[in-house]
């Protein structure tokens, strides 16, 4: 066998159903599966992206960059929404067939072999880590806006990253590159806020999955509470002339405005990553992801009508449109409200984000594409407490010094080529392993596939250039890496060389 052949092997899905020591611990249901693709789907997307995808967006010169949707917004989820739910049908049939912890990384390695695991394990940290990122970030603002309301006012240089400051157009913002604290020169810009809440919710999953949950739901009733005061309150200040234009740039600024608010929709495949940790995977993980991204674009539709009603989209191209919608309408008190809401949503986001790359990072270890060391577990709490530890300082010091906005369209392109991927894995073992028992089998495999991939890439093609460089040169670094390391100790290229070495110390 040559070398790209050997590149290309394929795991044997008996393989990819753990067993022994180094399994995770059982504790979800159904519900709790619900509750973390909410926790993890609705929060920076539809308290943040929503308006630059109905409003667009500007550069600094004035010029349009990307038309936005209007109050055609809702089409425009429609489509993000279509999208997903094609991929989401083909998640639910590998999730229901490979319960293991890696998600898209293992459900590739079964279909299109180890080198497209490797391309989509190492995407899928723009998915989780790097979009984690951007979530911190959005969170430490919100955070500093609720403090400042109470009169409590920290320093701006401790609540803004280097790179905010050195990207922004705003010169205030960007003057502080000179006004702030200098150490040999280098000014002290760092985002205090966000490096302390990506801390301490990489604490809270170290302590547990089952504990993980409960916090999660406790967030995510918050946050439901939130959007229906925005929701209520809302739609008694509806103007109907405000849809007016209705779809004000025709289907360019819906294209655009999908390409945008498919941020809102990352995150109902993390729940694939809990598949290891789901009782009765079988039956539970297709009602999860099935079931959450169903009623996150039930909230999303309602959401996208009230805000669009209330005020002019092009008032909307803002940080906190909510916010700013119920500002502009005189409610400046239900607008704190909903801003402390956004608070605990993005802390939701935050730790289904958090929880599911580790868990890939842990399946990746397991074959032998990253170090031992990554595939440990707690002998107590029974979490992949190294890759959780790892992951964390990882986003907590890009977090301390980052820019959001740089990081919204990269986790994009990242989560879309992630669903393309899946989309063709399933055709490719329905091809190559028909006879398999399918515990949730998708119908017409062929048409929801196909058209899957297409709009997923209609999608992707709605992103900026810019994207696009950075996602082939993320990739390249990622196939350097594979070729230096994870080609040399692959587990599955080794065959039964690595069942006769004694079992990784754990704890």
């Amino acid at each position: 066998m040559g070398v790209v052949a050997r590149c290309f092997s394929r795991k044997p899905i008996s393989a990819l159903v753990p067993e022994g020591e180094g399994v995770l611990r059982r504790a979800l249901g159904a519900g709790d599966l619900i509750m973390l693709s909410i926790g993890a789907v609705v929060g920076a997307g539809i308290f943040s992206s929503i308006g630059t995808a109905a409003a667009g967006e500007m550069d600094a010169a004035g010029h349009i960059v990307r038309s936005g949707a209007g109050p055609a917004i809702v089409f425009a989820f429609l489509l993000s929404a279509f999208g997903c739910a094609l991929a989401g049908l083909c998640y639910a049939e590998l999730a229901a067939m490979i319960p293991q912890a890696g998600s898209a990384y293992a459900y590739s390695y079964a279909t299109l072999g180890e080198v497209v695991a490797w391309i989509i394990g190492w995407d899928l940290i723009l998915e989780y880590a790097v979009g984690n990122v951007a979530v911190a970030i959005s969170w430490a603002g919100y955070f500093t806006s609720l403090l400042g309301g109470l009169g409590i006012h920290i320093p701006e240089w401790l609540t803004t990253g280097y790179r905010t400051a050195l990207l922004s157009h705003d010169p205030a913002l960007h003057g502080m590159l000179t006004t702030a604290p200098h150490i040999l020169g280098i000014p002290i810009l760092v985002n205090v806020p966000a490096f302390g809440i990506v801390g301490l919710i990489t604490w809270l999953l170290l302590l547990g999955v089952r504990e993980s949950a409960r916090t999660n739901n406790v967030l995510v009733a918050v946050k439901l509470v939130a959007l229906t005061l925005f929701v209520i309150v809302g739609a008694m200040h509806i103007h109907p002339a405000n849809y007016h234009p209705f779809a004000p740039n025709g289907l360019a600024g819906i294209h655009h405005g999908a390409a945008i608010i498919f941020f809102a929709y990352i995150g109902f495949d993390a729940i694939s990553t809990a598949a290891e940790e789901t009782r009765n995977p079988q039956r539970n993980m297709p009602r999860g992801i099935l079931g959450g991204l169903a009623l996150c674009t039930v909230i999303y539709i309602i959401i996208g009508i009230v805000l669009t009603g209330m005020v002019p989209s092009s008032s909307l191209a803002v940080a906190d449109p909510l916010s700013r919608a119920l500002q502009i309408a005189g409610l400046g008190g239900t607008a704190g409200l909903v801003s402390l809401g956004a608070l605990f949503a993005l802390s939701a986001v935050l730790l289904v984000f958090q929880y599911g790359q580790p868990r890939i990072f842990f399946a990746m270890a397991r074959d032998g594409l990253l170090p031992r060391w990554a595939e440990r577990v707690h002998p107590r709490y029974k979490t992949p407490w190294a890759t959780t530890i790892a992951t964390g300082i990882f986003v907590a010091l890009w977090s301390l010094i980052g820019d959001a906005g740089e990081t919204f369209d990269l986790t994009n392109i990242g989560t879309l080529f992630a669903f393309v991927l899946v989309c063709a894995g399933v055709l490719v073992l329905r091809y190559k392993d028909p006879g398999r028992v399918r515990p949730f089998r998708v119908k017409f495999v062929w048409l929801v596939s196909l058209l899957g991939i297409a709009v997923c890439v209609l999608l992707m093609a709605g992103l900026p250039g810019v994207t696009w460089i950075r996602f082939v040169v993320w990739l390249v670094l990622g196939l350097l890496i594979y070729v230096l390391y994870g080609y040399r100790h692959s587990v599955v290229r080794r065959g039964a060389g690595r069942a006769s070495e004694a079992p990784a110390t754990r704890g």
